[in-house]
């Protein structure tokens, strides 16, 4: 059982990657564990590992059901210091052409459920002045980019959002902080998912889950709300920020010509 002395972080998407990692950097700060996500045996597998407390919830965030799980525990966790809104997935190929039910899945991935589990967490937290939540966005974030289409609106919603959320917390005079994580490319499972040559990309651009988390959790210690990892990143989205449309579109990624 968990320990009542012990905060409680709750991460989605946490069966690999940087879920995966966050869970095993915040097992080593003293936090009991909720991990979530679809793959059950991925979760215990994860679990046996760490060596703390994990409750584990197996969920899809792409359906009415799991998010209501999800918020369900949250609802029923006293202790929960840390929400990280990690799930989540990516697709290429042009937006007409693309499966509807994929795109919208990953809408309601990227921003309803966020929406919701957010909303669920902030609501015990501010009452106790404590806590924080990362919400697990991407340098892909500050772009457009042809065969993305999806993936760069979702991400750029969940940085504002996550502006919004600050700008309100500290009206209120809240301790509790908020964050969103933008990494670039990320040695996980996700490009890998995608069918992306990493061959292609290179090899500077490539980051560890591990660089990625350690500087997000630094960057919560600090009340950074953006936290882009690395320093060409940085350079990249401080390029990025000012430039209109009419320049920006013509700046397109090296898998961009991929169809569905």
């Amino acid at each position: 059982m968990a320990s009542p002395a012990r905060p409680v972080a709750l991460i989605t998407g946490a069966s690999s990657g940087i879920g995966a990692t966050f869970a095993r950097h915040l097992a080593a700060r003293g936090f009991d564990l909720i991990l979530v996500a679809r793959r059950t045996e991925k979760l215990q597998a994860l679990a046996s590992e760490l060596p703390v407390h994990s409750d584990l919830v197996t969920a899809d965030l792409a359906t009415d059901d799991g998010v209501a799980k999800v918020v369900e525990v949250i609802h029923n966790c006293p202790h929960l210091e840390l929400l990280v809104n990690n799930a989540g997935f990516g697709s290429l190929g042009r937006f007409w052409l693309a499966d509807p039910a994929s795109q919208e899945a990953m809408h309601r991935v990227h921003v309803l459920a966020t929406v919701r589990l957010t909303h669920a967490a902030l609501a015990a937290m501010t009452a106790r002045n404590k806590g924080g939540v990362i919400n697990v966005s991407s340098v892909a974030a500050f772009s457009i980019n042809e065969g993305n289409v999806s993936y760069c609106a979702t991400k750029a919603w969940m940085n504002s959002f996550t502006e919004g959320l600050a700008l309100e917390l500290r009206g209120a005079q809240s301790a509790v902080k908020v964050q969103a994580l933008c990494p670039g490319f990320t040695i996980t499972e996700f490009h890998d998912t995608l069918g992306v040559d990493r061959k292609g990309i290179p090899g500077f651009l490539w980051m560890t889950a591990d660089f990625i988390v350690q500087t997000s959790l630094k960057g919560l210690d600090k009340g950074k709300v953006i936290v882009v990892p690395g320093w060409i990143y940085r350079t990249i989205v401080t390029f990025l920020r000012p430039l209109p449309y009419s320049i920006r579109r013509h700046l397109r990624r090296p898998f961009r010509d991929r169809r569905v």
